[in-house]
């Protein structure tokens, strides 16, 4: 059973993401590190997206769908899947659980769901590594990151209230039909993100447990 992860910014999804792939001993498909991978590959597929990303633009839908292709290729047809980050818009959508169809593999989508209020409070309070980019919640005490020993800081798209804004505007109108898409076939779970961490990742794993068992 293939895993898609849905939250929006703020909603911790990337944490409880790595705690469900480790406990379900799920492969991560994170959309980020996979095109630095097929850039740095130098590959066909690789020198498109460095292309592209070169030239300031986003890597479109068409080209998505290859990269996730390709890394399908390579996990075995008994191992899943956890998807964070992908799919975006319903386009992406449409194309990744056809490219699944497929390959047979079964999806279920999992959301980390929490208020557009909650999501502006994380975002303007939380921090992230200089170095290797974890993020760490504003009740983290300290500026050391605990991973690697690197300065935390602000990200500079998270002192903007108005980029903020734009950002779940863009959550809003690009991914949240597609969240419905799942939900209006009966493919969805919701995880209460506002509670206290533990609290999140305890519901996370009791409910995706069925999808196990």
């Amino acid at each position: 059973m293939d895993i898609i992860l849905f939250g929006m910014q703020g909603s911790g999804k990337g944490t409880q993401g790595k705690i469900l792939a480790e406990k379900y001993g799920l492969t991560v498909f994170d959309m980020g590190s996979q095109l630095r991978s097929m850039i740095e590959s130098g590959s066909e597929l690789g020198v498109k997206i460095k292309s592209i990303v070169e030239s300031g633009n986003l890597v479109d839908d068409d080209t998505v769908l290859e990269v996730i292709e390709n890394f399908l290729s390579k996990v075995p047809a008994d191992k899943s899947v956890l998807f964070d980050g992908i799919p975006r818009t319903l386009k992406q959508s449409e194309g990744l659980l056809k490219l699944l169809e497929a390959k047979k593999r079964q999806t279920f989508a999992l959301l980390v769901k929490i208020s557009e209020k909650e999501a502006i409070k994380r975002l303007t309070e939380r921090r992230v590594c200089s170095s290797c980019k974890e993020i760490y919640p504003a009740f983290f005490d300290g500026n050391i990151c605990s991973a690697c020993g690197g300065e935390l800081i602000t990200r500079q798209d998270d002192s903007n209230l108005d980029a903020i804004k734009q950002r779940l505007e863009n959550y809003q109108n690009e991914t949240t039909p597609v969240i419905n898409q799942f939900y209006n076939i009966d493919r969805l779970i919701e995880v209460d993100g506002e509670q206290a961490i533990p609290d999140v990742t305890e519901e996370m794993i009791d409910k995706a447990g069925y999808l196990f068992s």
